[in-house]
């Protein structure tokens, strides 16, 4: 059948972030990443109009799966004022980078939370249902402005955030920051109520942004923190208790509580991040990264699985969210993979797995991975260096199994007509300059605020290289706007988390935590390569339960400070327990039930959620293991970079292999030869998992069994004859097929 080529719709200069409206610059949206969205022919008033909405909506459709709620639309007034606060703590960040205030860091944090805070509060809305509505009028009401509760709750906000520094004297409270530091451990009454307050007012963020549950695990922990000492002191998780004076100290006035390290990361390097992010993609480096990801691949025949795995990554290095990453590519590729034959949920599964790899690839990987570096001391340099191998094997099995499944589904071969890739190069390789900045500056030992800040300025400068996408002085403002905008919900959560670090270091929960956890794997056995195994096996399972209910940011604090301190006390090296918290802690996204990634490609490719989650479980499934292999293993330890070359070779080589095979095992399609039986499978799964048990005798067996599996598979198909399907190749029409509602099936 012959199909008309249609080259991809051109870039009208339609960029991810919001642009500047008819209601003025101070209208606001939640998120500043969309997905460029191109209509067919239009009036040019209509083609202002249309792309527009399509941006609208699919920030709309990213942020019901993000972690955080949706925000309100700020406009006129509000609008303005919400602009100028946000730019003015984008710009404070910014000096803070070259010029840090003397008074140190928890100053700078005072002043920060004090911006950042009273703005959740305007941007988000109470959220509460006291009668029943319908959406439409929850919608209505979530578009109105701030109420006169929330301008009350920011201004309180303003006040106890900004007590701290209060120069005047209130009885034995104020008097200034240096005056409120020496009171630490001796807190006035005044200081106590002030602390309350601001206790009360993280968790009503908290509970805005987030939902109800990370705020109900932070009055756990102050639960545990007040009556613990009530507990029967023959409890390993007995204390003596703690008073409420004791407990609001050590929130407000110590460096382990709301100002402690989770904040810092927050306020100094990831709100550069979403506003280099910001910059990146006013920039039009979105579109770029879609159609370079198109040209690249359009005439393979696993075109359309490998455009969409492709643009993942791409668009990953600047996203550093799952779910928002799930939707950009998803409104793009999703098109190409249905004209291609993919069924919607194993498309979906795809979309899902490879959207969050955005939190897993380097440049900018989640915010986690700059906790981190402060909790370890490290430069941000090297935890990119420890996720770089761990990300190459995971999109390596992600196109495993894309090859397997457009051989077994006989998916059609598609030609995606996008223009030579070499010319995408010529024209727009410069979005990829600013990425390999951050690369170079911290290598030549700049930290990572510098190097984010320089990258962001070269990012801004390159824009002009087309016409359609230059940062104006009012698209620069509206960066800055989205980037603070960006990082609001994290740092109510941040802040927050302080509560759960502060409570487990007064209490000693850590140890005994870990403790409890050791002993559980002992039980089992005595044998210690034993009880590392089943202690790492438990500490994921416990880490994935956790992320289910909380942010990926508060998961990752609460894993390091309860489960962290097991790994270690095993002999597990620390950046090896720190990457292995932090990858189950980001699991959660595509991990059943939640699993946010999987509903947000459910909802673009109208698949059926549950088989879309298996789907993605499927696709993800090295992530999973790969954290298992450089944990219980000293070898392992080649999977982070760290040993010498033999190692890291031995290590990355044997890893791919062993996923290679359980991407065989779950796809039941060995590439080049046939279809897999059960006997093969099973024989594959069992391969896989031990060659990821990095030691000599161990991957001396996978590797046979290994053998065996693709010795079967080739008997399988010498009985069988040589299975096929006869494909059909198309062209597809990205133009038409962006306008498809989900309502049928190719």
């Amino acid at each position: 059948m012959d199909a008309e080529v249609v080259p991809l719709p051109p870039d009208e200069g339609i960029v991810a972030g919001p642009e500047w409206s008819d209601d003025g610059p101070g209208e606001t949206h939640h998120h500043s990443r969309a997905v460029p969205h191109h209509t067919g022919d239009h009036t040019p008033a209509e083609t202002q109009d249309a792309p527009d909405q399509a941006q609208q909506d699919a920030r709309e459709l990213a942020a019901r799966f993000e972690e955080e709620k949706p925000g309100r639309v700020l406009a006129g007034g509000v609008g303005f004022l919400f602009t100028g606060v946000t730019v003015a703590v984008g710009l404070l960040t910014l000096w803070q980078v070259f010029f840090p205030l003397a008074q140190g860091s928890k100053y700078y944090l005072i002043f920060f939370l004090a911006g950042v805070l009273p703005m959740v509060f305007l941007a988000y809305p109470w959220g509460v249902r006291l009668r029943r509505t319908n959406a439409d009028a929850d919608e209505v009401d979530d578009r109105r402005g701030p109420t006169p509760v929330d301008w009350l709750l920011a201004l309180a906000a303003l006040v106890v955030c900004l007590y701290p520094v209060l120069p005047v004297a209130v009885g034995a409270g104020g008097g200034g920051y240096d005056a409120f530091l020496d009171r630490q451990g001796l807190l006035d009454p005044l200081d106590v109520a002030f602390g309350t307050g601001l206790l009360l007012l993280l968790l009503e963020a908290c509970r805005r942004t987030t939902g109800w549950i990370l705020p109900a695990v932070c009055v756990l922990f102050l639960g545990y923190g007040y009556y613990g000492g009530l507990l029967p002191q023959s409890w390993p998780v007995a204390h003596a208790g703690l008073d409420f004076g004791q407990m609001v100290d050590a929130f407000y006035n110590s460096d382990s509580g709301f100002y402690g390290t989770p904040l810092d990361v927050a306020a100094s390097y990831i709100v550069l991040f979403t506003i280099y992010g910001a910059v990146l993609d006013l920039s039009g480096a979105g579109r770029f990264f879609v159609e370079l990801s198109a040209a690249a691949f359009r005439r393979s025949r696993t075109a359309a699985g490998r455009t969409a795995v492709a643009s993942g990554f791409l668009l990953g290095t600047v996203s550093g969210s799952g779910a928002a990453t799930t939707v950009s590519i998803g409104a793009v590729t999703w098109p190409i993979l249905r004209r291609a034959g993919y069924p919607a949920e194993r498309a979906g599964g795809m979309l899902a797995a490879a959207g969050v790899g955005a939190i897993l690839s380097p440049p900018t990987l989640g915010a986690a991975a700059f906790i981190i570096a402060e909790y370890l001391g490290v430069s941000y340099l090297q935890v990119l260096g420890w996720a770089t191998v761990p990300t190459i094997l995971y999109y390596l099995g992600i196109l495993f199994s894309v090859e397997i499944d457009a051989r077994r589904s006989g998916v059609r071969p598609v030609v995606i007509d996008s223009g030579s890739a070499w010319r995408l190069l010529a024209r727009f390789g410069y979005h990829f300059l600013s990425l390999l900045v951050i690369i170079g500056v911290l290598a030549l030992g700049a930290s990572a605020m510098r190097a984010v800040v320089i990258a962001t300025v070269i990012a801004a400068a390159l824009s002009f290289l087309d016409r359609r996408h230059r940062l104006t002085p009012a698209r620069l403002v509206a960066a800055l706007r989205d980037g603070v905008r960006g990082v609001l919900a994290v740092s109510a959560v941040c802040a927050a988390a302080g509560i759960i670090t502060a409570t487990t270091t007064k209490t000693g929960l850590g140890p005994q935590a870990a403790s409890l956890l050791i002993s559980g794997a002992q039980a089992v056995s005595s044998e210690p390569a034993v009880v590392l195994a089943l202690t790492a096996v438990l500490a994921a399972v416990a880490l994935s339960l956790l992320g289910l209910a909380v942010p990926v940011t508060a998961s990752f604090v609460i894993g390091w400070v309860i489960i962290g301190p097991a790994l270690l006390n095993l002999g597990v090296e620390a950046p090896a327990a720190a990457m292995f918290v932090f990858y189950f802690a980001v699991l959660s996204e595509v991990s059943p039930p939640t699993a946010l990634a999987a509903v947000a490609a459910a909802a673009v490719t109208g698949g059926r959620l549950v088989p879309t989650m298996w789907q993605t479980l499927r696709y993800a499934l090295p992530a999973y293991l790969i954290p298992l292999a450089f944990v219980i293993t000293p070898t392992g330890l080649g999977l982070l970079g760290i040993g010498g070359v033999g190692r890291i070779a031995t290590a990355g080589l044997v890893s791919a292999l062993g996923v290679a095979v359980l991407a065989v095992a779950a796809g039941g399609w060995l590439p080049g030869v046939g279809p897999a039986g059960v006997p093969e499978r099973i024989l594959g799964a069992i391969a896989g998992l031990v060659l990821l048990w990095l030691e000599p005798l161990p991957m001396a067996i996978g590797a046979a069994l290994a053998a065996l599996t693709v010795a079967g598979v080739y008997v399988r198909r010498g009985a069988a004859g040589h299975p096929g399907r006869p494909a059909v190749e198309e062209s597809v029409d990205l133009g038409e097929e962006r306008e498809w509602d989900g309502s049928t099936r190719g």
